[in-house]
């Protein structure tokens, strides 16, 4: 029962972690730069993500555009949307499979084949949150950087957006969800060699042959 409550936990960590990965994949707010313009009525917040950039107005307007170039972006934005892509699948197929491993359900057949399925899925979601994270940092760091040099005119500088901290706690859940799969699935394994299934005992007793005599007809 509280190995069943504990693979529930980390079920629960991973649909959060897919869910937050699913939307830093899609917001546009991976960087965002604030220009306040000559006063208020003209301040600008412009937005940037990995398939659009968006533009928000002091007066209520908001307007977005869609990136329809690949090879025009820059590296690390192309190797973002790519693991990103691949973290979403990953933990999509880590939740199909650790559902059929897991203790509380019926799928799976025999616990053998359960504890396989268990550990499948902990090692899906450990690969989508490895995938997610290492994204998110480096889109993270060019920001940083970009922000820092003081060559870069102070309308080009950015700051990260809300998008890079939600996939990094993202990406976090998932790891630490695959972690706790992995391990409940080695401490069933651990246990099953611990405490084998005992045989029966063989007996050694001779059945009574029917067709023999009796020794007291011949009395």
């Amino acid at each position: 029962m509280a190995l069943a409550g504990v693979q529930l936990l980390a079920f629960a960590l991973a649909l959060s972690g897919v869910s937050g990965v699913l939307a830093a994949t899609l917001l546009p707010n991976w960087k965002v730069n604030m220009d306040a313009g000559s006063n208020i009525i003209t301040a600008i917040e412009r937005l940037e993500g990995l398939w659009m950039d968006c533009t928000w107005y002091s007066t209520g307007m908001f307007s977005c555009t869609l990136k329809y170039s690949v090879l025009a972006r820059p590296s690390h934005e192309q190797a973002a949307r790519a693991a990103m892509i691949l973290a979403c699948i990953l933990s999509a197929v880590g939740l199909c499979t650790s559902t059929v491993g897991m203790e509380c359900t019926r799928l799976g057949g025999d616990p053998e084949t359960k504890r396989h399925a268990c550990f499948a899925g902990g090692v899906c979601f450990l690969s989508a949150g490895t995938s997610g994270l290492i994204p998110t940092v480096w889109y993270t760091k060019e920001i940083i950087a970009n922000f820092l040099d003081l060559t870069v005119p102070q309308s080009n500088k950015h700051e990260p957006g809300g998008a890079v901290y939600l996939g990094i706690i993202s990406a976090v859940l998932l790891v630490v969800s695959g972690m706790i799969f992995c391990t409940s699935c080695l401490k069933k394994k651990s246990g099953a060699l611990l405490h084998p299934c005992k045989q029966p005992p063989i007996s050694t007793t001779q059945p009574e042959d029917s067709s023999a005599y009796s020794l007291k007809d011949y009395v």
